[in-house]
């Protein structure tokens, strides 16, 4: 089958999902016990993992400042001294993209000139609650001022109620608005009751257009967790074998250690394959992650951690 965007709603086979959560547990609970990544392996996974971070900020007190100082960060993600610790290049290493909300992206536009990809947080986040044409405003907005990528946030209600027709609908109607930009779908894992659900919002996400799906807002009470990880990334891998589209995924929200990025990483790597482990079809959604990976690497170059001032901003 040819690829193409976006396929046609198949309510038989979104009701015909079905999740073993005790299988679920299992397969994620061993995990780790299974798989070790030491020393230098390591260190060139925790430098994957760097690239492939989506840089966020996105709380109330978000600024001008803020959003420029986080672009330099994503542009020099690792401190000059610790590159040549570790033998890199200067200027060899930067993040997948910088994530902000949709209001701020001009600004982050003057600062990163095209040498980063800006994603645009869109469509009322973090509750997507907002009337349809506020949100899709949103979207047109936001390419308008220079968004690469569009994170939408879908209506959560649509999933609990089944109503998966309203939600294929949604999620179609802001991949028109996208014009072809890479657009990312949150599905709110911690809001949508099930791994079921999660399970069936994932489907119709990729059947409507999503180039990527993503966990979480970060906003909810239960973020990205390897369950609902596992679940998506089979979704991924059925729609892959369906149609041929590979769909990129995210997670996002509670990812802060670099222990926590590793696994998340070998689960990637184990379910879909290594060439699913690229920018083009893996994002993680962070804040404060990139500040953990940095201080381990720290360790592994010099045998200490490094103090505040030795990490980039801390």
């Amino acid at each position: 089958m040819l690829k193409k965007e976006i396929y046609k709603i198949n309510t038989d086979w979104i009701n015909n999902i079905q999740v073993n959560l005790s299988a679920i547990e299992r397969r994620t609970a061993t995990l780790v016990k299974r798989r070790t990544v030491k020393k230098d392996y390591q260190v060139a996974w925790l430098l994957k993992a760097i690239t492939l971070l989506d840089l966020t900020t996105l709380e109330g007190d978000d600024t001008i400042g803020k959003v420029k100082k986080l672009c330099i960060k994503g542009l020099n993600p690792i401190s000059n001294e610790l590159l040549k610790k570790l033998n890199i290049p200067n200027g060899t290493i930067h993040v997948g993209a910088i994530c902000v909300y949709h209001n701020l992206v001009s600004h982050a536009k003057k600062v990163l000139n095209g040498k980063l990809p800006i994603a645009a947080v869109s469509t009322g986040f973090p509750a997507g609650l907002s009337s349809f044409q506020t949100r899709k405003k949103e979207i047109i907005n936001s390419i308008n001022d220079g968004a690469d990528e569009i994170d939408i946030v879908i209506n959560r209600s649509f999933v609990l109620r089944n109503e998966w027709n309203k939600l294929y609908d949604e999620i179609n109607d802001f991949k028109q608005a996208a014009n072809g930009k890479k657009l990312k779908v949150i599905l709110g894992t911690g809001n949508v009751g099930t791994l079921r659900n999660v399970a069936k919002a994932s489907l119709v996400a990729m059947m409507a257009g999503a180039d990527f799906i993503k966990t979480s807002t970060g906003k909810e009470k239960t973020n990205a967790s390897l369950n609902n990880s596992l679940v998506m990334l089979r979704m991924i891998r059925e729609f892959y074998e369906f149609s041929g589209k590979k769909v990129g995924f995210k997670p996002a929200g509670g990812i802060s250690s670099a222990k926590d990025i590793l696994n998340y990483l070998m689960l990637m790597y184990e379910e879909l394959g290594e060439k699913w482990i690229n920018p083009s079809l893996f994002r993680i959604g962070a804040s404060s992650l990139l500040v953990d990976i940095e201080r381990q690497l720290y360790h592994y170059a010099s045998g200490r951690y490094a103090t505040k001032n030795k990490v980039a901003m801390s």
